[in-house]
């Protein structure tokens, strides 16, 4: 099978954790230690997010006296997929001997005309309480929201359009090669007047660019796997639900907070419509599980899944969403 799967940016970095090299290491071997099964019997891409890691090498740009002015997201977000990707590789490359394993920075297109760059929503950075939050947001002229209990810098988040490097990174599964790509959702960039790729000041959303992907390239399956086990009818409340089994259509009619699990609802709708393939959501350390039918959330057309034999269901069992 052709897997693409997209790790979130929390899974790295958990919440409340220092944003130490050591930290992120240790969760990124961790990470590698869910996946590595999985690599060895199917051709894999791994996405990852970098919401935390970007927002803090915000942070510091935005406070170093060197600089006339801090470095722009799109350049951050580059910085991220070096910093990321060099750990996932090396994991990769030490859990599996001799499979030769390609960690690149690429990019995203996105609409200069995408309405997202008027209303951002995509959380970046580390939490704060709402006070410290709202004087940052003053100091720095950035805007914030409310994430759970928590506050966080909020920036623009247009839709992907198109991985620009889809072609080189077919190629590279054409070896057999584990890929390790679209970092953060790629760094994003427009077609300028010229005709000319030119980076923008946003970060896009890695699930939905995953999903763009994992249709470019075919996937059999698409898995985003988070720090929460699956999607929840009323997460956060008395009556949460576990949502098991699911079709697009069904999830769509649920509502989702846009800024955490709206994007990966979306994201598994669009893929499964548009593939007839499944999509699942779930914690990164059930992997396995969730590919085998036994965990997370599991997307299909028609709400059924027995495990990788059965991808393309046509039964709708009774306690299907």
């Amino acid at each position: 099978m052709r897997i693409v799967i997209a790790i979130g940016g929390n899974a790295l970095l958990q919440r409340g954790q220092k944003p130490d090299a050591a930290i992120q290491q240790e969760n990124a071997r961790r990470a590698v230690e869910a996946l590595a099964p999985l690599a060895a019997r199917h051709e894999l891409v791994i996405t990852h997010g970098n919401g935390p890691q970007v927002g803090m090498l915000a942070l510091e740009s935005a406070n170093d006296p060197d600089l006339e002015r801090p470095y722009p997201l799109d350049v951050l977000g580059a910085q991220t997929q070096g910093m990321i990707g060099y750990w996932l590789l090396q994991g990769l490359q030490n859990a599996l001997p001799g499979r030769q394993v390609a960690a690149i920075v690429n990019q995203t297109l996105v609409s200069a005309a995408d309405p997202a760059f008027a209303s951002p929503t995509k959380f970046v950075g580390q939490v704060y309480d709402e006070a410290t939050a709202r004087r940052l947001a003053a100091e720095r002229g950035w805007d914030v929201k409310p994430d759970g209990p928590h506050w966080r810098r909020v920036v623009p988040s247009p839709a992907p359009e198109r991985i620009v490097e889809t072609r080189i990174i077919r190629q590279l599964l054409s070896t057999g090669a584990v890929v390790v790509c679209a970092g953060g959702g790629g760094v994003p960039v427009i077609r300028n007047e010229a005709g000319r790729l030119e980076g923008v000041e946003a970060v896009v959303d890695k699930d939905l660019a995953t999903a763009v992907l994992a249709e470019s390239l075919e996937a059999d399956a698409l898995l985003l796997l988070t720090d929460v086990p699956a999607v929840y009818r009323g997460f956060g409340t008395g009556q949460a639900e576990v949502l098991s089994r699911a079709t697009p259509a069904a999830l769509r009619r649920e509502e989702f907070p846009p800024g955490s699990m709206g994007p990966k609802v979306e994201a598994v709708c669009r893929f499964v419509e548009l593939t007839g393939d499944l999509a699942a959501i779930g914690a990164l350390d059930e992997a396995e599980q969730i590919l085998a039918g036994k965990a997370g959330t599991v997307v299909t057309p028609g709400g059924d899944y027995g495990g990788p034999h059965d991808l393309k269901p046509q039964s709708v069992p009774t306690n299907a969403l």
